[in-house]
């Protein structure tokens, strides 16, 4: 099978997502820390439904794949296909009634992700990607996604979720960077990175992210001709500390900053 096999079905999954969260949206729901007496980590019911509808989707359609989720943990993950689900990326916005969340929804193939989709179901957005090519659907129709040309930070703008969620050190070397941009902003989680695939910003730094927070954001922004590594310039599906770029020479010159 080929990836465009599954790309109806990844559609499926976005829909039947969203449909579960979003009577969730704007609402009193209760929310649990799942950090217990440190720094909030939130997660709801609409987390939980949402991951659930779509393991059950995937275990009816394709009972041999493996599953790694946010919230339920792994299953078969050594299978050579393996979904990767994250059902509310950036769930404090989705508490606070922000819709810079969204479900990220990744395929991999032998380890590596060959599909994904952010699915933005109160806008009614859907970025996907195969590593190839980067598409958007939504409300102004459909378009390939690019990034756009910035040779350097002084060009750049730049965006990571918080320097908050860095330790110490980290926190210093992203600070070198941050003095050189043009511009700086906080927020955003996996909205900024399908902004980047869409040429509105230029350089995402993050740190401790997991494999559900990225997997799925690799094809877009490389669809759309960008690169995501670590900070060590390796491959970035399994998380932690994370650089993305529209520009080659922007990247590089983030990582020896961060690096130095």
């Amino acid at each position: 099978m080929t990836v465009i096999d599954f790309t109806a079905f990844i559609g499926r999954l976005a829909t039947a997502s969203g449909d579960t969260i979003l009577p969730f949206f704007r609402t009193s729901l209760s929310v649990e820390n799942k950090n217990v007496g440190r720094d909030l980590d939130p997660v709801t019911e609409a987390d939980r439904a949402a991951e659930a509808v779509m393991r059950r989707m995937i275990k009816d359609s394709f009972p041999l794949h493996g599953i790694v989720g946010e919230e339920f943990g792994s299953e078969r993950a050594d299978a050579e296909y393996v979904w990767v689900l994250d059902p509310i990326d950036g769930t404090k916005s989705f508490i606070a009634g922000l819709p810079i969340w969204g479900t990220l929804i990744a395929l991999m193939h032998n380890g590596a992700p060959v599909f994904g989709m952010m699915h933005q179901p109160y806008i009614g957005e859907r970025f996907s990607g195969d590593g190839g090519s980067a598409r958007y659907e939504g409300p102004s129709g459909k378009r390939k996604l690019s990034v756009r040309r910035c040779a350097t930070l002084a060009e750049a703008t730049l965006f990571t979720t918080s320097p908050r969620l860095m330790n110490a050190p980290d926190r210093a070397q992203f600070e070198r960077v941050e003095a050189g941009v043009r511009l700086s902003r906080y927020g955003g989680d996996c909205y900024a990175y399908c902004m980047l695939a869409a040429g509105h910003l230029d350089l995402i730094i993050e740190t401790e992210l997991k494999s559900y927070d990225v997997a799925a954001l690799i094809p877009i922004v490389t669809g759309a001709g960008g690169i995501i590594t670590t900070w060590d310039g390796k491959p970035a599906q399994s998380g932690g500390r994370i650089v993305a770029a529209g520009d080659k020479r922007l990247h590089d010159e983030a990582l020896k900053l961060l690096n130095g």
